[in-house]
C-alpha cells in the first residue's frame, strides 16, 4: 500500500512538473524592451531597444526621445549599402544642443547587422550624444573591436518600417558645406515617441 501511495504521489509530481516549469519561465524573466516610433517625412520606423545589453545607451536615447530632441531633426547622412544617420541637425543644418557624451557600450554582444540601430560618435569612443544610425546592410566592420579597437554601440533594431529605411537609403544625395551624403530633399524626423508594444 505504501508503495502505491508513493507511486501515485510521484506521478502527481511528475504530471505537475511541466506546468511548474512553464509558469516559472513566464513569470517576469523576459527583459522589457521599450519601443520608439520615429515618424518621418518618408513614413514610420519603429525600433525595439535592448537595455539589458546597452543600459546607458538606451537610457540616453530614451531621455532624448522624451525631451523631444529628435522632433524636427533630419537624416543628414545617407550612404547606400551602409547606413542612414540622423538625430543631430535641424532642416537648416543647425546642430541641436546635447547633453554630455556617454561611455561606449559596443562590447555588448550585439552586432551591426541590417536593421540595427547604433550610436554615432567621433573618433573618440566615448563621444556619443544624440546622433544615431540605422544599418542598412550587415556592417561587421563596425562591430567591436573594429574599426578602431572600439566598435560602434548597437542598442536596438528596427521592428517595422524597414521599407522606409530602404527608401531613405535610396534617396539622391549631395554635398552641403563640409558635409557629403546629404539628402537633396530633407528627410525629417517629425517626432519620436515611446510606444507600447
Amino acid at each position: 500500500m505504501k508503495w502505491l501511495m508513493l507511486a501515485l504521489g510521484s506521478a502527481a509530481l511528475i504530471a505537475n512538473a511541466p506546468a511548474v516549469a512553464q509558469s516559472g519561465s513566464q513569470s517576469g524573466s523576459q527583459p522589457v524592451h521599450p519601443s520608439v516610433l520615429l515618424k518621418t517625412s518618408e513614413g514610420d520606423i519603429r525600433v525595439e531597444l535592448y537595455p539589458e545589453k546597452a543600459p546607458k545607451t538606451v537610457a540616453n536615447f530614451l531621455d532624448y526621445v522624451k525631451a523631444g530632441q529628435y522632433s524636427g531633426t533630419i537624416f543628414h547622412r545617407v550612404i547606400p549599402g551602409f547606413m542612414i544617420q540622423g538625430g543631430g541637425y535641424t532642416q537648416s543644418f543647425v546642430e541641436k544642443p546635447t547633453r554630455a557624451p556617454i561611455s561606449l557600450e559596443s562590447h555588448n554582444g550585439l552586432k551591426n547587422t541590417a536593421g540595427t540601430i547604433a550610436m554615432a560618435r567621433t573618433s573618440d569612443p566615448n563621444s556619443a550624444t544624440a546622433q544615431f544610425f540605422i544599418n542598412t546592410v550587415d556592417n561587421a566592420n563596425l562591430d567591436y573591436p573594429n574599426p578602431d579597437g572600439n566598435g560602434y554601440a548597437v542598442f536596438g533594431k528596427v521592428t517595422s518600417g524597414m521599407d522606409v529605411v530602404k527608401r531613405i537609403e535610396a534617396t539622391p544625395t549631395t554635398t552641403r558645406g563640409p558635409m557629403s551624403d546629404v539628402p537633396q530633399k530633407p528627410i525629417v524626423i517629425q517626432s519620436a515617441t515611446v510606444v507600447s508594444k
